[in-house]
């Protein structure tokens, strides 16, 4: 098993300092860099071990606090095992947060990440990939969209909200898109119905953008993540399937 070095990092953004996570393999040299966008509950073990597990598979792996601009992660206190229907007043603090990052401060923020990414001994030369849960879904989304020249790949998985019709809907910036893109919805999902999985897979496809549209049947918004109660081990099995091949696909 690849050895792994994890460190927190600062990040300097437009509107302060971003606390992030890195990992990388142990071994001093440069590898494909990896932009990890985090889901609603934010940078946490669950995150930084995923991080850890895409480091062991050869990447150099950033993993910002989304929420920095309210304080340091955690942000929001949580216990150890995510069951909202337990503790429904953990939404009370997170949808607050989740609207606060609009699009335009998002985009903002992205290019600060890859700069951070771009200026790392541990990163080659030359675009990076992109993977997001829940919420950052919709950031790699953008980010591919706003900063073309600099992604190669992005994926998102349980994304929610991801093609509405509203005019600053995140799917509109398909049409700048050069990077290939791969998606796994959960078809349980109530924040992305079908009508939005049929508009984002209608844009891309007249965007003329690579990608892969997949619906996951029988699972839930957020599947991917181990420390909550909508995790769902064959979603989370055939997702690592799917990154792993779409990064190994564009390094």
């Amino acid at each position: 098993m690849t050895a792994v070095q994890g460190t927190v990092v600062d990040i300097p953004t437009e509107d302060g300092i971003a606390d992030a996570y890195l990992a990388h393999p142990a071994d001093g040299k440069p590898h494909p860099g990896v932009v990890l966008y985090m889901d609603a509950f934010g940078l946490r073990p669950q995150l930084r071990s995923m991080a850890d597990r895409l480091a062991e598979a050869g990447y150099t792996v950033l993993v910002p606090n989304l929420f920095y601009r309210h304080g340091r992660a955690p942000v929001v206190d949580l216990p150890e095992f995510i069951d909202p229907a337990a503790r429904p007043e953990i939404f009370e603090e997170i949808v607050p947060l989740i609207r606060s990052l609009t699009p335009e401060l998002a985009a903002r923020d992205a290019d600060a990440y890859l700069r951070r990414l771009a200026g790392s001994p541990a990163v080659v030369d030359g675009p990076v990939a992109l993977t997001g849960y829940c919420m950052g879904a919709r950031l790699a989304l953008l980010t591919a969209g706003t900063y073309p020249e600099r992604v190669a790949a992005a994926a998102g998985f349980h994304g929610g909200h991801l093609a509405t019709d509203a005019p600053d809907s995140w799917h509109l910036v398909a049409e700048n898109i050069t990077a290939e893109l791969y998606f796994g919805h959960a078809d349980q999902d109530p924040s992305l119905p079908v009508e939005q999985i049929e508009r984002l897979e209608e844009a891309l496809t007249a965007a003329g953008v690579r990608h892969t549209c997949e619906v996951y049947t029988g699972a839930h918004h957020g599947y991917t993540q181990v420390d909550t109660s909508a995790y769902d081990r064959a979603g989370d099995e055939r997702h690592w399937a799917a990154l792993l091949d779409l990064l190994k696909r564009t390094f």
